[in-house]
């Protein structure tokens, strides 16, 4: 017997047409760098980089590996040091096999300044402080260095007293290299010798430096005025595109009998575009070639000097891109860290509004957050990195690159090509999106490296 006196609202609904959203998925995030970089359309599908001459004297890095317990410097990677850049391979390996593993721990001095240090240290894990004593006196603090990086390489390679003094600030292990094995393989190897000699002969010039233009300046009468011609560099870098692609599968069932009032095709194809372009800035980012963390110039990267990411630390990226700075690119957890620093210092970021969200600003520069910016050792107790980028074609900056027209293009860069329905009654769309960003000139990309983000604050 049935006591109610109405219709149950479960009948009703049987009776009642549903209000329905179209597909939502979590993993949409704002894409902040794709909207940020301005876009180069690239006719040919190649896009050359033409750059003055400069000097290359090689990196600022030296590649380590673990091999059980023992760390070893890469042999091919000590082609970073300018005078091995033609070295055999035999010899390298021999060189690299001379390097003797080191401890140190917080506060330890790694290289006396102004005595002559007869080791090569390369820094595998740790931070140390490059300090001298300024001109006044005083302790100035010239740079920090971490990973891979080495000192003092010019030095050591003349033999004359380090500029400056290394002290550990953290705990960590170096390798190190005499002097004199390196004596023993340059004896043997005229061309060594040679490229030794000419690093040692080449005075005044710096890694990265351009070929100088021969100008007058400031002279009265008629003097004969220099003449000169500005170099071009030999083989200029070349971009071609990277993709990502998928094969989308509709059956034609889905679309023949649920296709209203959501365009089920459309629907998928919205959701797989995403997907592309979340892929797509990643791979800008990321990528072991054109990813733009790995194109960094070894000048234009930066150690934090206490892990957290500081308003000190991020003043120093400015001073390396500070031609007109665009934006900041970090994790949303490292710009979360730099703001309690902030607050820590009674300096708290301004917040501006840019592409339709708040941001914070640093000197006026907005964060750009992105959950594609990696953590290296995991989340939680690992390490990161922050992006800083100066903007577009004109300003010798980032661009990226997509081509001018693609058949079926459904958006800028991103085809959808319709392949057909197979014998199970499946259509299947090919869908492919073309990228790539360039750096034009090295000045216009720095990062800040090894930035802990778990460390908190008591304001009590």
């Amino acid at each position: 017997m049935n006591d109610r006196m109405t219709l149950a609202p479960d009948a009703a609904r049987q009776l009642a047409t549903t209000t329905k959203t179209a597909p939502q998925m979590r993993g949409i995030t704002p894409r902040y760098l794709l909207r940020a970089l301005p876009w180069v359309d690239v006719e040919s599908g190649v896009f050359r980089v033409n750059r003055r001459r400069t000097y290359v004297l090689g990196d600022d890095r030296l590649a380590t590996y673990q091999d059980g317990d023992a760390h070893r410097v890469i042999p091919g990677d000590l082609r970073e040091l300018p005078y091995l850049r033609d070295a055999d391979d035999a010899l390298l390996t021999e060189l690299a096999g001379a390097f003797a593993q080191v401890s140190f721990d917080t506060g330890q001095v790694l290289a006396e300044g102004g005595a002559v240090s007869d080791r090569l240290l390369v820094i595998v894990q740790g931070r140390a402080e490059k300090r001298a004593r300024g001109r006044y006196g005083e302790d100035a603090l010239l740079e920090v260095v971490g990973d891979g990086q080495f000192f003092d390489l010019d030095s050591w390679t003349r033999a004359e007293p380090t500029p400056y003094q290394v002290t550990a600030v953290t705990p960590g292990t170096a390798l190190c290299l005499d002097r004199a094995a390196l004596a023993r393989v340059v004896d043997r190897d005229p061309s060594l010798r040679a490229g030794l000699d000419a690093y040692l002969a080449a005075d005044g010039v710096l890694p990265g430096s351009e070929v100088p233009v021969d100008l007058s300046s400031g002279h009265v009468g008629e003097p004969d005025l220099p003449a000169t011609f500005v170099d071009y560099e030999d083989a200029p870098r070349e971009y071609h595109m990277n993709l990502a692609q998928t094969v989308l599968r509709v059956h034609t069932r889905v679309s023949d009998l649920y296709n209203g009032p959501i365009d089920q095709t459309r629907a998928q194809a919205n959701l797989t575009a995403h997907a592309l372009r979340e892929r797509q800035e990643d791979v800008l980012l990321n990528h072991p070639e054109h990813g733009l963390f790995r194109n960094v110039a070894p000048g234009q990267r930066v150690q934090a000097r206490t892990g957290a990411p500081t308003p000190d630390d991020l003043d120093e990226l400015l001073t390396r891109v500070w031609k007109q700075p665009s934006y900041f690119l970090a994790h949303p957890r490292t710009i979360a860290a730099f703001g309690r620093e902030c607050t820590r210092r009674g300096v708290p970021p301004v917040i501006d509004t840019g592409f339709g969200s708040p941001l914070l600003t640093w000197r006026g520069v907005p964060l750009l957050p992105s959950d594609k910016v990696r953590f290296t050792g995991g989340a939680d107790t690992g390490t990161t990195e922050i992006l800083l980028m100066r903007m577009g074609e004109a300003e010798q900056g980032v661009v990226g690159l997509r081509p001018a027209s693609v058949a079926d293009e459904i958006e800028p860069g991103l085809a959808m090509r319709n392949m057909g329905v197979d014998t199970k009654g499946i259509t299947s769309y090919l869908m492919t999106a073309y990228f790539n960003a360039a750096v034009l000139v090295e000045d216009a990309l720095a990062v800040l490296q090894n930035v802990e983000v778990s460390r908190y604050h008591d304001y009590s």
